[in-house]
Parts: C-alpha cells; sequence; structure tokens
C-alpha cells in the first residue's frame, strides 16, 4: 500500500484509515481454503452421533468451505459429509488428541479441532480468521475462579498444516513417559508448548463454559452418577452474542442438559 500524507487528514481522519488499511492487510494475509474442521472420536465414550451433530452445528454456523475430518478407531454411523480416518492403535482415549498435529494427516491449509462435547452457540468463522497463521487455544476454564489462570484448555484449538507436527513427534516417540509425567493430553500440550512454541489465546468471551461461565446455579440432579449427571434446574440462559461456543467440560454431556438453548442447539 502507498504511504500515506498526513498533512491530507485530521487526527481522527488518520486514526480510521489507519485501522482500515490494517483490517485489509490482515484479511489478505489470512488463509485460504481449504479449512478444515477435525474432531477425534475414540472408545465407547461418545457414540456416532456426537460427530454428527459437531458436523451438523458447524454446517449451520460457518460461511466459509470447510471439509470436515472425524479422527477414530471406529467409524460406523458417520454420516456420508464427514470424512474419516483411522487413529493408530497406539493412542487411545484423550491421548488420541496429539495425532491430530501430525503431519501423516495429509490435510493442508488451516485445521480447526473442537471436542465432541461442545456446542455452537454463533456464527464460528472468526477462529478461523483471527491472527492468520498463529496457533491458537483457549484458557484453562478455572480462569472463572483464578482469574489470573493462564494454563489451557485443548477444547478448541486452530492451527496450520504441519505447524506444531513437532508436538506429535515428541508425543509418539516418548508415549509412555509422557502419560506417566502428565494427567492428560491438555497438561502435555501446555507443558510443550511453553517449552517450545506458545499459543496465542482466543478472547475468553468467544468460547465459554456452559456450567461455569453461562449458568447460575452448578447443583447437580439427585441421584446421579460421574459421567450421567445433570442439572438439578433448568434455566432459560443464552450465551453472550460475542460467544462462538459453549464447551462441556466433565458432566454434563450435552445430551444431558435440558437448558432449552442446548435442546434447540445441540442437534
Amino acid at each position: 500500500m502507498p504511504k500515506l500524507d498526513k498533512s491530507l487528514y485530521t487526527k481522527e481522519e488518520f486514526r480510521k484509515i489507519q485501522a482500515q488499511r490494517r483490517l485489509e492487510k490482515q484479511l489478505k494475509s489470512a488463509p485460504k481454503a481449504p479449512y478444515h474442521i477435525v474432531c477425534v472420536k475414540h472408545g465407547a465414550k461418545y457414540p456416532s452421533v456426537y460427530a454428527n451433530v459437531l458436523y451438523n452445528m458447524c454446517k449451520r454456523n460457518t460461511t466459509v468451505d470447510f471439509e470436515f475430518t472425524c479422527l477414530t478407531d471406529d467409524p460406523k454411523g458417520l454420516e456420508s459429509g464427514i470424512n474419516h480416518q483411522i487413529l493408530p492403535s497406539k493412542v487411545q482415549g484423550w491421548w488420541a488428541k496429539p495425532y491430530m498435529f501430525s503431519n501423516q494427516l495429509g490435510l493442508q491449509g488451516t485445521i480447526l479441532y473442537m471436542d465432541l462435547d461442545v456446542v455452537i452457540a454463533n456464527n464460528i468463522d472468526k477462529l478461523f480468521t483471527y491472527k492468520p497463521g498463529e496457533w491458537l487455544t483457549i484458557r484453562d476454564f478455572l480462569r472463572s475462579q483464578r482469574p489470573n489462570w493462564d494454563r489451557y484448555n485443548s477444547s478448541v484449538i486452530r492451527f496450520d498444516s504441519g505447524q506444531l507436527d513437532d508436538m506429535w513427534q515428541e508425543f509418539n516417540n516418548n508415549q509412555r513417559d509422557i502419560q506417566k509425567r502428565f494427567r492428560g493430553d491438555q497438561d502435555y500440550i501446555w507443558d510443550w508448548a511453553k517449552k517450545n512454541k506458545p499459543a496465542t489465546l482466543f478472547p475468553d468471551e468467544w468460547i465459554r463454559s456452559w456450567k461455569w461461565e453461562v449458568r447460575s446455579s452448578k447443583e447437580w440432579a439427585p441421584g446421579g452418577r460421574p459421567g450421567n449427571r445433570t442439572f438439578k434446574t433448568i434455566e432459560t440462559v443464552r450465551p453472550d452474542k460475542n460467544c462462538c461456543v459453549t464447551v462441556f467440560h466433565g458432566d454434563p454431556n450435552p445430551e444431558n442438559c435440558k437448558d432449552p438453548f442446548v435442546v434447540d442447539n445441540w442437534r
């Protein structure tokens, strides 16, 4: 872009023009299609309907062209529009997630990963275009109790193909030791990133915990057991308009939440 002559504008006009030029530059540098949305389904915790619902929520809530890929050990029941890749037999449960960073996937472009237990609330285009070229994740939801908490949550992650293959290679070569040292995938991701390539964080208000940051009551209905609990009360709450994804970490799973917003959108 040609250099601006500041003398031709008022200070306010000049600031607005500069802001517009910065936006245009960012949009031009944003990665072009293809975009990819990836999920991981391993074992019996989540049936295929969870991948199907995520796929359909994405179709309703984005305007970009994308391909949807499920990394799984069992593709039975997946909708025809969902691509699938079989996970290596050595990875199981949440420890299958580091495989999404592998160059072996052969996906080229920008990759947006989402856990199966999310409910999409609004358009997600900004998750693809925000801070192009950087890898992004979210601040762990303990932030609601500890404002300065800066660890990662791995429910939503965006990266470019090949950008984090080193993380997969380290995990692949040292899987047994890593699984002994860390409670789960997001603790490992946090540790690797801090030592090698720190993530940029999505704005907190874009991705919210349903039970800790959207609802008021967190009290469980009586008689439930961990893994199958639901809330004691039904709340007619909605996420803020800036929120595009709500996360259901722990209990309840979206199918066990009877809040009207969840019922209307998890489909």
